[in-house]
């Protein structure tokens, strides 16, 4: 019997999550395996290259969950430094570029997996390749940022974006003694919250001392003569900047995808089943940063990058192709950072957002501690809550905090992916003890409040 052939694009958390559940279910006799990965890792967190940076993770090989040799030990042939620059979807096959020799060939599949993840947004503007100016996508640019951090000539830093990746630079560009600026093209920083809830992030920046610049549009990089960027200009500024550090966000990286014709939603990102089986094709599945997921509270699909979707998506495809079953039936929304000692936390719906798919609802924001405020080093969190009106349904919370304020969204994404409503929030059974929460937690105070906006909103 001749084994089937799986060809996977892309090694990193997609890709080879779902190459290894595949051959935990199938052996090398039923199923040949072979990667593809156009970088020199595998199998890294992406996520953790700010606290790299940061010198919060001592080591860069501190991110590797798995390397190439560790993969190739379990009967996967992962070619490194090669990138498949075609896929024929008719005649089931990849052309793939060894980036090392240059040689090009193509490899046949019988089954197909794209994990080919998201690319930095990179403007095109005057000077964005310019020295001095980086992303932070892959572990290279970690390194190449670190090493331009050292040849800097001055101490200037200017972020530009203030979503996940530009609050975690701006945090880890600090800690390297640089005086920081962030450029914002929004009305407030992380725009993953309201604006309301953005303000309190912005506050606790400008405490740390960390400047940051909102409703900026970036024209252009300033260079000097030796090609090195020396400022960010604006719309109506000029920014100077030794280090320039690029956190604008992510689009699905679909190139190859779309030029085989296969299916991309609304935001770019290949649209798939639930079981990531990519629609329309039996034998191609895909997942990670490349695809769009169902909205279980909106209703739509969306993109979202994060390395836990990712993984997921490669398991349920494995064990898909491996010949068991799995399905991924969609995603809340939730997400956590940090800026310092500033916890930052969302799942579900933005103001904006309900609104963009025809939701009425009330709002409902109350401050609180996260221990019993009379035990040593209770702090403030602020806490907001979307919930529908009428129905109660909970749609969406915020949380900007410290002592633990971040984690607490995830009470919310359990009631949110179980659809319950506020009031039902309200007698949850939480844990409690002076040092972890006060009798009420803050997550049922706001549900509480919640509670009674609905009931204000029906009978008005």
């Amino acid at each position: 019997m001749t084994a089937e052939r799986l060809v996977v694009i892309g090694g990193d958390a997609a890709g080879m999550s779902a190459a290894s559940q595949a051959r935990r279910l199938k052996g090398p006799e039923e199923l040949s395996i072979v990667a593809f990965e156009r970088g020199h890792f595998t199998s890294y967190s992406a996520c953790g290259i700010p606290y790299w940076v940061s010198g919060d993770v001592a080591d860069r090989d501190d991110l590797i969950a798995r390397s190439p040799e560790e993969h190739r030990a379990r009967a996967i042939e992962l070619r490194m430094r090669t990138e498949v620059t075609e896929i024929d979807v008719a005649g089931q096959r990849v052309r793939a570029l060894d980036r090392e020799s240059g040689e090009t060939y193509w490899t046949g599949f019988d089954k197909l997996v794209i994990a080919t993840g998201a690319r930095p947004v990179r403007p095109a503007l005057p000077g964005m390749d310019a020295a001095g100016v980086h992303g932070v996508q892959t572990l290279d640019d970690g390194q190449a940022l670190l090493d331009s951090l050292d040849r800097a000539p001055g101490r200037r830093a200017v972020v530009v974006g203030a979503g996940y990746i530009g609050v975690e630079m701006a945090e880890a560009l600090l800690k390297h003694g640089f005086q920081v600026t962030v450029l914002n093209r929004g009305e407030q920083p992380m725009a993953t919250l309201d604006p309301d809830m953005g303000r309190l992030v912005h506050d606790a920046m400008d405490g740390l001392g960390i400047t940051t610049v909102n409703r900026a549009e970036v024209t252009k990089i300033l260079t000097g003569a030796d090609g090195r960027v020396t400022a960010v200009a604006t719309n109506d500024a000029s920014h100077p900047a030794d280090v320039v550090v690029l956190g604008i966000g992510v689009e699905p990286e679909t190139t190859l995808a779309r030029a085989a014709g296969l299916p991309v939603g609304p935001h770019g990102g290949l649209l798939t089943d639930l079981s990531m089986r990519v629609v329309g094709h039996d034998n191609i599945w895909a997942g990670g940063d490349c695809v769009e997921v169902l909205d279980l509270v909106a209703g739509r699909t969306r993109h979202i990058a994060l390395g836990t979707h990712a993984n997921k998506h490669g398991q349920i495809i494995g064990a898909n192709v491996g010949g068991g079953y799995g399905t991924f039936p969609g995603v809340v929304g939730t997400a956590v950072s940090k800026v310092c000692d500033l916890e930052i936390a969302r799942t579900g719906l933005r103001e904006k957002d309900a609104h963009a798919v025809g939701l009425r609802f009330v709002t409902a924001t109350i401050e609180s501690t996260g221990r019993a405020g009379y035990y040593p080093g209770a702090q403030q969190m602020t806490v907001k809550m979307l919930a529908e009106y009428r129905t109660g349904r909970l749609l969406g919370v915020q949380i900007v905090g410290r002592d633990g304020a971040a984690k607490r969204v995830d009470i919310a994404a359990v009631a949110l992916t179980a659809g319950m409503t506020v009031e039902q929030m309200t007698t949850l059974d939480l844990g409690y003890a002076p040092p972890f929460s006060p009798v009420w937690d803050p997550i049922l105070v706001a549900a509480r409040k919640a509670v009674t906006a609905v009931r204000r909103a029906g009978t008005a």
